[in-house]
Parts: structure tokens; sequence; C-alpha cells
């Protein structure tokens, strides 16, 4: 009789460890099949951005070198010492400086107009739900901006304004606008139109409604068109290229005036090359999670 009491404590306890066995073979391929999707998914991701991070690490290798090793043959992948002496070549030698100048009064000036004048058109298009307009600025952001050059460079030509920061600032608002537009459209109309008609019965008139209400919810939104908008004027070159002085001229055109017929100083063109870069690549950086937050609460309507 006592020796009946293990064996029932074994089978008592033998059917909740066989239970524990089964869960765990019943969730261990699907925690495997998880793991397994998001390395997959890394990999994916890791494939798609592979070429462009080897292109950026090739050119900060180039940027970091003498001629000699840019030019040696086997190529020399790690600078060795590295040195800075490319980059005190440009601004000796390119006045970089005020090229750098430059591209900071274009691109803040015309996104800061691109806001100004983009914001309230977007609140105007959403609002009144007017396609055509909407349709009209869509394709002014899908049509390329050599369109706009040739009457852009005879009006100032005959306004004598080629040579200053004017006519790039007034053609930078030809890309960045459409831009800002665009994305406010999207934005407002999927904000919740029961806000602003709350204000209107309080005794808001339009403009208070969108200026108090509006413009406060849509700041996500706002902040991915200024980000997308200095990004696309900062980085913009033939404009600059054709209606820019000697002294007026951008970054990117000072990349390219880094060319020379003799011959090409690899190193020289890929230091110019990563001060153009570098402050749309911090910017991003810094302002991803705004730039993710705004354009998907943009692209899901509501109310």
């Amino acid at each position: 009789m006592t020796a009946a009491a293990p064996i029932r404590g074994d089978m008592a306890t033998k059917p909740a460890a066989t239970l524990a066995a089964t869960e765990m073979r019943a969730v261990n391929p699907y925690r495997f099949r998880r793991r397994l999707k998001r390395l997959w998914l890394y990999i994916s991701v890791l494939f798609l951005i592979s070429p462009a991070i080897l292109f950026f690490f090739w050119m900060a290798s180039l940027s970091l070198k003498n001629e000699a090793d840019n030019t040696a043959y086997p190529p020399v992948f790690i600078p060795y010492p590295p040195t800075l002496a490319n980059f005190v070549d440009v601004f000796a030698k390119n006045d970089f400086l005020t090229y750098t100048i430059n591209s900071v009064i274009v691109s803040f000036t015309a996104t800061g107009l691109a806001l100004l004048l983009g914001v309230p058109a977007g609140y105007g298009i959403a609002k009144t739900k007017a396609t055509k307009a909407a349709v009209l600025i869509l394709i002014a952001r899908v049509t390329p901006g050599l369109s706009y050059l040739i009457p852009l460079f005879l009006m100032f030509q005959w306004l004598g304004m080629l040579g200053t920061l004017m006519p790039l600032i007034i053609t930078h608002l030809v890309i960045t606008v459409p831009i800002v537009v665009w994305i406010m459209i999207g934005y407002f109309e999927g904000l919740p139109i029961d806000l602003e008609e709350a204000a209107l019965v309080d005794g808001c008139n339009i403009w208070q409604a969108f200026r108090y209400v509006a413009v406060p919810l849509a700041r996500p939104g706002i902040i991915v068109g200024m980000i997308l908008s200095f990004i696309f004027s900062w980085n913009n070159f033939i404009f600059g290229v054709v209606l820019a002085g000697r002294s007026t001229r951008t970054l990117p055109v000072a990349v390219y005036n880094v060319l020379t017929f003799e011959q090409i100083s690899w190193g020289p063109l890929a230091a110019a090359a990563l001060v153009v870069t570098a402050p749309v690549l911090l910017l991003t950086l810094l302002m991803q999670k705004e730039i993710v937050a705004g354009l998907t609460a943009g692209g899901v309507k509501g109310g």
C-alpha cells in the first residue's frame, strides 16, 4: 500500500510534463518562423542599401587618401595614414565657404517660402476638395525642372537678375512648393473635421481655425515637407549651373567645378562631395523619426 503512493505521484506529474513538452513543441515552430522572417527582412534591407553604403564609404576612403593611393593598383581601400589635406585643398582653392553660405541662404529661404505658401494652399485644396488643383500640383511635382529652365533663364536675363541669388531662390520654389502642397493635401485630408467645425461654432473664422487647430495638428506633416524641400533644394544642380554667377554658386555647382580638363583629382573631388552630402545626411539621421511619423500619419485618411 505504501509503494503505490510514488506511482500515483508519477502518474500525476507525467501528464503535466508531457503537456508542457507538447506546448513547447507547438510554440517553437512559431518562434522559429518569426525569427526566420525577421532575419530575411534584415538580409533584404541590407542587400538593398549595401550599394549606397559601399559607395559612401568608398567616397570617404577617397577623401582621406593622398593622390598616389587613390590611383594605386591594386586599390587601397583603407587609408593609412588618413589625411585631411583634400578637405583643406577644397576650401583653400575653391572658396567653398562662400558656396556653403550661398547654399544655406538659398535652401533655407526657398524652404521657408515654400512652407509659407504651401501649407495654406494644401489646406485650401484639401478642404474644398479641389481635385483639379491637386492634379495640377502633381503635374508640377513630376515635371522635370529642366522644362522650366529656358523660360526662367530668358525672364531673369530680361530683368537683369542673372548672377544673383534671387533667381536661384525663385527657381527653387518650383521644386519646393509642389512638394509641400502635395504632402499637406494628403495630411489635411486625414485630419478629423470635427475639431475645425467645433472651432467655427465657437466663433472662429476659417483662418483662425486653420491657425489654431489645423496647423498644430499638422505639425508632423509640416516637418516632413520642410525636410524634403530642404533636401531637394540643397541638392539641386541644374538651376545653379545656369543661373548662378561666379560668386553665387551653390555647393553642387562647386563640386562640378572641382573637375578639370587636365586630370581628375579624386581626393579633392570626394572631399567636396562629402561636404555637400554631410548636412543632408545629418539632417535625415536626426529627423528620421519625424519623417516616418509624418509620412505614415499623412497616408491614413480619417474623419
